[in-house]
């Protein structure tokens, strides 16, 4: 009997994050589901892992597919779709920790009409200064801002733990190849179902647990210095006017751009590190804007010198 539902897992680097995820796929309350790893690269032992016993006896029905070099994570997003069988196709990040009824609820959103279902992170952060002055705060404005958003909007939010069904992959397509730097291959798909004429609904009952990897200021100024990047393939593609953004005046905007024109990856690297090291002894409103300074001058310069992301995720 084919699955009724496909779990495709992008992983990088992910071998001590993934038996996590494994343990809640072993707990679900539907059966009827396989799992599909996609290795994009492996850097730590992911292949010999996940081909072992040890998940096979957890998750019987499922599949590896391993890259012998890093590709980026459309491309093991696509090979993870192409090779399911299930008529829902759930994207699922190897950091997330799904509660038992995870794969059943994306499949009941999808019995009542076709539409792509998004839920969104319930990031867990252990106790870091980072996470104190800033993560925490962020993580609850960002939720309450996307809970608010009016439903035209909600594909803005498309990332790492969404679902459609297999007529939707057949018409949007693949996801796009151009994004090589970290994110936006994620938002320009919810946007593609979007403009497709579907509905994307933000679903509150599959918010999940995220052991998120942001956990210093370090850690988030890199990130935001690549999706800014990526950001700039998403504009060169669709235009600006479809994010609805504009960058305001003032003297916290001229700070910004400062920041950017000095933030590399090798100067963001030492900086934000300073910044860390000071969180512990600042006013908690002070480190916050520090924080935020050195983690919207990082995304501003992704924007503005893209060149500037050379890691890889």
């Amino acid at each position: 009997m084919e699955p009724s539902a496909s779990v495709v897992v992008p992983t990088r680097g992910g071998r001590f994050r993934l038996p996590i995820l494994i343990e809640a796929l072993s707990k679900q309350t539907t059966e009827n589901f396989e799992t599909i790893f996609v290795i994009d690269g492996d850097v730590d032992g992911s292949a010999e892992f996940l081909e072992s016993s040890a998940v096979s006896d957890l998750l019987p029905n499922v599949r590896v597919i391993e890259f012998p070099e890093n590709r980026g994570r459309s491309a093991a997003l696509n090979a993870g779709h192409h090779t399911a069988n299930g008529d829902i196709l759930i994207r699922c990040d190897d950091d997330l920790e799904p509660a038992a009824n995870y794969v059943s609820a994306h499949i009941r959103r999808h019995a009542q009409r076709q539409q792509g279902i998004i839920g969104l992170y319930k990031n867990q952060f252990p106790s870091t200064p980072y996470a104190d002055a800033y993560g925490r705060d962020a993580d609850r404005l960002f939720s309450e801002e996307a809970f608010a958003s009016p439903l035209d909007k909600q594909w803005r939010y498309w990332a790492g733990n969404v679902s459609i069904d297999r007529e939707i992959w057949r018409e949007v397509g693949e996801y796009d190849l151009a994004y090589k730097k970290y994110g936006w291959e994620d938002v320009d798909y919810g946007f593609r179902i979007q403009k497709a004429g579907y509905p994307v609904v933000i679903a509150p009952e599959l918010t999940t647990t995220h052991h998120v990897a942001a956990v210093t200021t370090r850690i988030r100024s890199l990130r935001a210095l690549h999706s800014g990047a990526a950001r700039e393939v998403f504009v060169e593609i669709h235009g600006e006017d479809v994010l609805g953004t504009h960058t305001s005046q003032g003297s916290w905007n001229r700070l910004v751009e400062i920041v950017s024109t000095l933030s590399t990856e090798k100067s963001m690297a030492m900086s934000s590190s300073v910044v860390d090291s000071l969180l512990p002894s600042l006013p908690k409103y002070v480190g916050k804007k520090l924080v935020a300074l050195m983690v919207e001058g990082a995304g501003r310069a992704g924007v503005k010198y893209p060149a500037r992301a050379k890691s890889k995720f």
